[in-house]
């Protein structure tokens, strides 16, 4: 199959996808069943999008803000679940108590640590990048752990036939065996951290990202705009999660476990 044919099978379903919902949202308008203050029509919510896109104060603004706090919060979770996970997966003992404390705090919806991360450090910054890391930590603990385990067993008696052991045998086979796991798991992990981002930013007013953005339109009742932010969270997210979708693929085809090219 040639490139072109590839890039249109593709792009083609979430182009279909979005004009169905666009032409649904449409109808509804249309209908005028729905108070049209609080359900504009897509035109206004595109109007109200790109009149608030640039600028200072703008969408784009707002984007790369809320975007450099989702890097640097599931930068610093990795650097902290990393270790935590591989620990699980190298001990029976630290999965039964730290593996058990991570299953419970990824069960924690990461909202709930804005109370007391406001306590903490103020309405501040800092709060922010605590309920994301609180939120994307677990995740890649587990994520870790799984990714390790999953390592065939067939892998790791050839690797010691060959004469692989001890910290060897982790480093140089099981390490670079779970790598597709682990991309796999930070993919899940910058959801819940972006979940947790936007959630701390509709409080925190001060943080001044997407969150806030969407905060302020509610505040003075403007419906086409915290629609229009809700569209670039998720544009933001779709980026995000396509950079992951490319590295794993990357990752995988390099290893055979995908066609390449």
């Amino acid at each position: 199959m040639s490139r072109p044919r590839r890039a249109f099978g593709q792009v083609w379903p979430r182009v279909a996808i979005l004009v169905v919902l666009v032409l649904a949202w449409w109808a509804v308008y249309a209908t005028g069943l729905w108070d049209r203050v609080l359900l504009p029509s897509p035109a206004s919510v595109w109007t109200a999008l790109w009149s608030n896109l640039s600028g200072a104060g703008g969408l784009l603004v707002a984007a790369e803000r809320s975007a450099l706090r989702l890097f640097l919060g599931l930068a610093a979770a990795a650097v902290i679940g990393t270790p935590i996970g591989l620990a699980m997966a190298a001990s029976k003992i630290v999965q039964r108590s730290i593996g058990s404390l991570m299953v419970g705090l990824q069960a924690l919806p990461s909202i709930a640590w804005l109370p007391l991360a406001t306590l903490w450090f103020g309405i501040t910054e800092r709060a922010v990048f605590f309920v994301v890391v609180m939120g994307a930590t677990p995740a890649v603990a587990i994520a870790t752990a799984a990714s390790v385990r999953l390592v065939p067993p067939t892998l790791i008696r050839a690797a010691r036939t060959l004469g692989s052991r001890g910290g060897r045998l982790y480093v140089r086979v099981v390490l670079p065996a779970a790598v597709p796991g682990y991309i796999a798991g930070l993919q899940q992990a910058w959801a819940l951290a972006w979940r947790a981002l936007m959630a701390a930013e509709l409080i925190v007013t001060g943080a001044r990202g997407l969150g806030h953005f969407l905060e302020r339109a509610g505040a003075v009742f403007d419906t086409p705009l915290m629609l229009a932010t809700m569209v670039a969270i998720m544009l933001v997210g779709i980026g995000v999660d396509g950079v992951f979708t490319l590295v794993d693929r990357r990752v995988r085809s390099r290893r055979g476990l995908i066609p390449s090219g």
